[in-house]
């Protein structure tokens, strides 16, 4: 992956988002994330959590101002620019996000199928590398609806992770989580980060992430008031 070095990864210049599209309070947000950087985002409800994750990927209308990602303006691009730039985000979400019509293998690698031109046995192989690397035995082949809440949480860490995003938004997958995944999550979010990659870390308790507190780069409250600024100690 080709390391993105620009300007902000992931920029929101006071955009205000419509409320009617996401519940979002309609107030203008503003942020920068740089290539490499972890940014914490303390969010106590999931479902604004999500929305804001949303409103970083472009999928939220907004009242004015700019959400720009590599450069790039989301309302400023067509279908195929917008498909290219959602491949290169990796996301965990608490929003239910798989087909349960579809083998949960197949969920894992659609995103890169949609977005990509990789090949399916090269997405196959870095899946199953990735899968084992979550403390699974290889890639579930079963309904995701069979899979337990540890392993369903370990597949979303896969499906994330997969094709080496630039940007990676994701949910905290360690709350309630298996202890065995914390070290697997930590290990792949400083891959990432190390290769260029920006992330975003939604959680809702400030204890999940204080073991890794020396590797975060800023931190945030989502308020009705927009994003707050926390001081770190």
């Amino acid at each position: 992956m080709e390391a993105y070095s620009a300007g902000p990864l992931l920029e929101l210049n006071k955009a205000v988002p419509s409320f009617e599209d996401s519940g979002l309070p309609p107030v203008s947000f503003s942020m920068k994330l740089m290539p490499g950087e972890c940014m914490i985002v303390e969010a106590r409800d999931p479902s604004r959590a999500t929305m804001f994750a949303d409103l970083c990927s472009g999928m939220v209308e907004l009242e004015s101002g700019q959400v720009s990602f590599m450069g790039l303006d989301w309302a400023n691009l067509q279908d195929r620019e917008l498909n290219a730039l959602r491949g290169r985000i990796g996301r965990i979400t608490r929003r239910a996000s798989w087909a349960e019509f579809m083998p949960t293998h197949l969920g894992i690698i659609l995103q890169q199928l949609h977005h990509t031109t990789r090949s399916l046995d090269d997405l196959v192989a870095e899946a199953v590398r990735r899968s084992e690397s979550f403390g699974l035995p290889g890639v579930p082949t079963v309904s995701p609806s069979l899979l337990s809440d540890t392993d369903l949480t370990r597949v979303s860490c896969v499906r994330a992770f997969m094709g080496q995003p630039h940007l990676l938004l994701l949910e905290d997958p360690l709350e309630g989580g298996s202890p065995e995944l914390y070290n697997s999550f930590l290990s792949s979010v400083t891959e990432a980060r190390d290769r260029g990659a920006g992330v975003i870390w939604l959680v809702r308790s400030n204890a999940v992430w204080q073991s890794y507190r020396q590797g975060i780069t800023s931190t945030w409250r989502l308020a009705d008031d927009g994003l707050v600024a926390v001081r770190m100690a």
